[in-house]
């Protein structure tokens, strides 16, 4: 039995409204990237579509000279990475506004000359107070001369930084990253950006806990038996190959991704929601977790990604892990979470399942041999995202028999999403106007890279998989007595 539950449809001018940041220089380095095609670019076009970048403005492309642009060449390249991927219609007028404050300054560390008259040129033709933010879309390995540059030449001189993710790949190498960051920026001024965070259906988490006493009451030990998520992948590394040889998937994804949506999971109800009350609970939440224990972690490699381009042929590397993590809290303490991630499975979702305990005595009797999967609710946050409840119900008919049932909330059926932001979006507008509420925090970043230590340091063998299957088996032995809410033919 199916049911589609949607929420009332409201309108864009009832909505609130949302702070327009101050003047600002935006200046992105690694703006020839893939990132910044796909993200950066046309999410600040969004932005500035909606009314929700600064009255005075200008966004400044940088990247080592041997990739320099003309502002032509940058326009266009906006241009084109608008079209591709902002999923709407460019409005010219707006668009002409957007471009005219759009330039391209080359920028390396021993020859900054060019972005420093670029942003004093910009501030200049904006006058009065401005603020600087950086987007550092590059790779980690230029983090710390990049922020040096911006120390030793005055740049950071009224301005904040968002760093891109991984921050660091252990817990020697995260504190030194933070040491050089809080070298030239106060930690107010630093945006550790994780996108998962910044989705409408992440979000949601909160809204369900914490807005409706149907859940609140419920969410702790004595109710809920396990909770998942599960974030499959159908794409291969593709021309990351060495990337991924110096990440592997629970540094690209774990550490990162999954273990903040656990977080928001996971949280006690702060006291309110200002940012530091937030973040405060969340980074309680990773000081509380156990170390993660290698034997109850299974890692896998597809078959074939030692063939990929930039792969070692004897590589060790997981494109899969799938592990079982404790919370040493009154809520949580005995309630296992599990997460799983890869490369080339059977499909692409990001799922957060809740499997709630069975009734402490069972009234219907079943049929000799006749079982059913427990109650749970189920939350993707892919977007535009969904909430879905299973539950049983009585069979219409003589007899009181039972059958699996769900109701389900569709975000893209419900409150007039398409004028919400995507997350890079949202989080740069976050950024701009100096709301934490979505990013991380030194000293959680430090923490989760403390508990994921022993498994960095002793990681079980990896396990071969075909591409498109959801694995290695080990997984089902993992989890058991449960099971994987995905793939859900199994229901």
């Amino acid at each position: 039995m199916k049911t589609t539950v949607t929420g009332p449809t409201q309108p864009a001018a009832a909505r609130r409204t949302a702070p327009k940041p101050p003047n600002h220089v935006i200046v992105l380095f690694g703006a020839t990237g893939d990132l910044a095609h796909r993200k950066l670019l046309p999410g600040l076009y969004q932005l500035a579509h909606v009314g929700l970048l600064p009255d005075g403005y200008r966004i400044i492309g940088s990247a080592p000279a041997q990739f320099a642009i003309s502002d032509d060449d940058f326009r266009k390249l906006a241009r084109k990475a608008t079209q591709e991927f902002s999923g709407a219609t460019i409005d010219e007028e707006k668009w002409r506004g957007f471009a005219e404050r759009l330039s391209f300054a080359p920028a390396d560390p021993d020859r900054p000359d060019p972005l420093v008259q670029a942003v004093q040129r910009a501030e200049k033709d904006i006058g009065g107070d401005v603020l600087r933010l950086y987007h550092l879309a590059i790779p980690p390995s230029a983090f710390t001369s990049m922020i040096g540059m911006l120390g030793a030449t005055g740049l950071a001189k009224n301005a904040r930084v968002i760093i891109e993710k991984p921050f660091g790949h252990d817990l020697e190498s995260a504190r030194k990253l933070n040491r050089v960051v809080h070298s030239v920026f106060k930690e107010d001024d630093v945006f550790r950006i994780d996108h998962f965070l910044g989705k409408e259906s992440v979000d949601n988490i909160l809204a369900l806990r914490f807005a409706n006493g149907l859940f609140e009451p419920v969410w702790n030990r004595s109710h809920i038996d396990y909770v998942q998520v599960d974030v499959p992948e159908t794409l291969s590394i593709g021309s990351r190959g060495a990337f991924y040889e110096q990440t592997g998937a629970f540094r690209d994804m774990v550490v990162t991704h999954l273990f903040q949506v656990l977080g928001f999971v996971a949280m006690e109800p702060p006291t309110s929601l200002t940012a530091r009350a937030l973040t405060d609970e969340k980074v309680k939440v990773f000081e509380a977790m156990k170390p993660v224990n290698p034997a109850r972690v299974v890692r896998g490699q597809y078959e074939g990604y030692r063939s990929e381009a930039g792969v070692a042929p004897d590589s060790d590397v997981e494109t899969f892990v799938a592990l079982e993590v404790g919370i040493d809290t009154w809520r949580w303490s005995g309630v296992p979470f599990y997460l799983r991630t890869g490369k080339s499975l059977a499909e692409s979702r990001q799922v957060l399942t809740i499997g709630f305990k069975e009734p402490p005595r069972r009234m219907f009797q079943l049929e000799e041999g006749e079982s059913f999967d427990p109650n749970e609710l189920v939350i993707d946050f892919a977007d535009p995202g969904s909430i879905t409840a299973h539950f049983l119900a009585k069979v219409p008919g003589p007899t009181m028999e039972l059958g699996p049932a769900h109701m389900t909330f569709k975000y893209g059926e419900s409150f007039c999403s398409a004028v919400g932001l995507e997350a890079y979006q949202r989080l740069l507008h976050d950024a701009m106007i100096g709301d934490h509420t979505l990013f991380t925090r030194a000293d959680g970043i430090e923490r989760l890279w403390e508990i994921s230590t022993p498994l960095l340091q002793q990681p079980p063998p990896v396990h071969p998989y075909a591409p498109g299957s959801w694995g290695p088996a080990a997984i089902h032995q993992l989890i058991a007595p449960y099971r994987w809410h995905l793939p859900e033919q199994e229901h």
